[in-house]
């Protein structure tokens, strides 16, 4: 398949676009509103640099870049564009209106068109995989600069981008550079036809996360308030349905031996927390619902997060760490918080959006893998049993994150320099 093939299956499935639309607006009314923005047809106003950054994830790693480009280059204009309100809402609450901020259009031709013809950006940062060919392509065409920051490659993705060489091949080589997060990510890229000069090993910008004191504070206060400074306390951070039966069921099992233990439960998705809410009540545990401000004293057993934007202090009021999209085919999200606040940390076999980075806090011993409810909750109880075991993955998942910091410096060097073309 070639791109104008690509182009053509993409305008065949525009009803299926607005069908899946629909189904979101359906389940989360945050995708009820801007559906202009997704087919280029908002006005927007012209930009030195566009900066897609995706989803939650993704905009999290980016914004500390953003800021270190902004301090740089005081007059450069900004654009921020993701693709999920979770991703929106980041880019509101850390940036504010000191950037321009959409949703990235669909990649049909004729809104990246409009898009790009609007904003008239001179260069293009994308981060970690979100490679469009509509996108790369026109952006090329109008002489953008093209990085792609953060950039991760499995080895089922590369294979995937190998299938579709006459799709692929043109844009991957059309980026003026490539930051990858690691040495096998960048041997993927160049294996795929990508110029070994444009590709940089740079180590992935979450292990530069700097975690604000109002988040420590916070979770102090947090930790307070649930009574429970000497008692367990746990998070499940980021998990999806398929994963709530088995996030209630360990807890259930470490109830047994921790009558007074907590599960923080914290769905990854807003539209998910009617639906933990309801299986968290079908399975006769005591819950209190963070939204609703519900007290959290020793008869509950588990709090549900549905807010956004509190994992963080979650994970910092809390002893162990499960981090969700890895029980089900999905892909994990990413460990390094709660490693980074001294948790140990758990995931399900399905981590490959973050290889590199779990299977280096596996080697150290600050991450384990599960793959059942037992096994989580015999992870869970051997480290609130075992002190010093519990302290070695403490211990470890610190090391592994202070020794990878510098990713942020290699970066924030490459984009200058795309910036300076």
């Amino acid at each position: 398949m070639n791109r104008t093939l690509y182009s053509a299956l993409l305008y065949l499935l525009l009803p299926l676009l607005l069908l899946y639309l629909t189904f979101r607006a359906l389940k989360s009314a945050d995708y009820r509103h801007r559906w202009g923005e997704r087919f280029g047809l908002t006005a927007l106003k012209q930009t030195d640099l566009l900066i897609h950054s995706v989803s939650m994830g993704e905009t999290l790693a980016a914004i500390p870049l953003i800021k270190q480009l902004m301090a740089q280059y005081p007059k450069l204009s900004i654009t921020v564009t993701t693709t999920s309100p979770t991703g929106s809402a980041e880019v509101v609450k850390a940036l504010g209106d000191t950037v321009q901020h959409c949703y990235l259009p669909f990649d049909l031709p004729w809104s990246i068109k409009r898009f790009l013809k609007q904003i008239q950006p001179r260069h293009c940062i994308i981060m970690e995989t979100e490679l469009w060919p509509n996108l790369v392509h026109q952006a090329k065409k109008h002489g953008v600069q093209l990085m792609l920051a953060n950039a991760r490659l499995s080895e089922k993705s590369a294979q995937q981008y190998s299938k579709w060489p006459k799709l692929t091949t043109p844009m991957l080589r059309s980026l003026d550079g490539i930051a990858a997060q690691s040495a096998q990510a960048a041997e993927r890229f160049i294996a795929l036809g990508v110029a070994p000069e444009k590709v940089q090993v740079c180590g992935s910008l979450k292990f530069d996360l700097t975690i604000d004191q109002t988040h420590i504070d916070k979770a102090m206060a947090l930790r307070s308030d649930w009574q429970r400074k000497e008692i367990p306390v746990w998070v499940a951070g980021s998990v999806h349905p398929g994963e709530f039966e088995a996030i209630i069921a360990a807890h259930q099992n470490l109830l047994i031996r921790y009558p007074e233990a907590l599960l923080v439960m914290v769905p990854r998705h807003p539209e998910q927390f009617e639906l933990a809410a309801s299986r968290i009540k079908a399975a006769g545990l005591s819950l209190a619902r963070r939204s609703r401000k519900e007290q959290v004293d020793l008869s509950t057993q588990v709090m549900l997060g549905d807010t956004m934007g509190e994992l963080l202090s979650f994970y910092g009021a809390a002893d162990q760490a499960f981090v969700g999209g890895s029980l089900i085919v999905h892909g994990g999200h990413n460990p390094l918080e709660p490693a980074a606040l001294g948790l140990p940390v758990y995931m399900g076999p399905n981590y490959r959006d973050f290889a590199e980075i779990a299977q280096m806090l596996r080697d150290a011993g600050a991450l384990a893998l599960v793959s059942s409810a037992d096994d989580l909750s015999f992870h869970l109880t051997e480290k609130f049993d075992d002190k010093a075991a519990y302290l070695v993955a403490r211990e470890a998942g610190l090391k592994v994150v202070e020794a990878n910091r510098g990713a942020l410096t290699k970066q924030l060097a490459m984009a200058c320099r795309i910036i300076e073309v």
